[in-house]
């Protein structure tokens, strides 16, 4: 089945540019030229990824993510003219999955779409997949790699890729102390392109959603000036 990308952009040179790049690489797509009619499609119908542009004429490209991540974890790549560090820190904390900056190419931001869309949607895993899931304690972790799902305390997460992927890294290695350099390299798609502070971000918000199950207890450990562990004996 051919992935459904939702395309909301104000210039419409600029969507037609995406448009284009993304049917050629076999994706369907749907435009939409301000915020508002973005979460009314997003319940309508199957949509696998949104690319979103910051500067919207009706609301913030931020404001709307907000709105989205009410109800629906699907992935979004944000498209924005503003290229400071503090911009791409506040999409990726509110959620978001990746950050391009206008002018972009729009082959470039295709392979960043299918990136994307290779780490939402796996491809089935083997019935004996759930059996080789990291070692952890089945009443405190519940965790199925095939179907990137993992259950805290007997609840479902709702995990961006990027934070499904960070979890993945510590329930492997209880205990283990990772630097942030490790945590890119072995849960980013592009760790060179990513920031330090894009770890920090993503960890803040797993530990949000763990807190939200168990207001008492934090997993995950900081170790000042080396980097994040799981916290062992849970």
């Amino acid at each position: 089945m051919k992935p459904t990308i939702l395309i909301v952009e104000d210039e419409p040179a600029i969507a037609d540019a995406i448009q284009y790049a993304l049917e050629t690489e076999g994706c369907d797509t749907l435009v939409v030229f301000s915020g508002a009619p973005a979460p009314a499609l997003l319940a309508e119908q199957r949509i696998d990824l949104i690319i979103l542009d910051v500067g919207l004429p009706d609301i913030s490209g931020f404001e709307l993510l907000k709105l989205i991540r009410r109800d629906s974890t699907v992935p979004v790549i944000f498209l924005t003219a503003r290229a400071s560090e503090i911009d791409r820190v506040v999409g990726l904390e509110l959620g978001g999955d990746d950050y391009v900056v206008k002018p972009f190419s729009p082959r470039e931001l295709a392979a960043r779409v299918k990136a994307v869309l290779r780490r939402s949607r796996p491809e089935s895993a083997p019935p004996a997949a759930a059996s080789s899931s990291p070692s952890a304690a089945a009443s405190v972790w519940r965790v199925d790699e095939g179907r990137r799902s993992i259950a805290f305390h007997g609840e479902a997460l709702e995990l961006s890729r990027y934070e499904f992927n960070l979890l993945i890294v510590f329930l492997r290695k209880p205990g283990q102390v990772f630097s942030r350099d490790q945590l890119m390299a072995q849960a980013w798609d592009e760790p060179d392109a990513s920031m330090d502070r894009t770890v920090d971000a993503h960890i803040k918000n797993l530990r949000a959603k763990l807190r939200a199950i168990r207001p008492d207890l934090d997993p995950i450990l900081t170790h000042r000036g080396v980097g994040y562990a799981l916290r062992e004996g849970l």
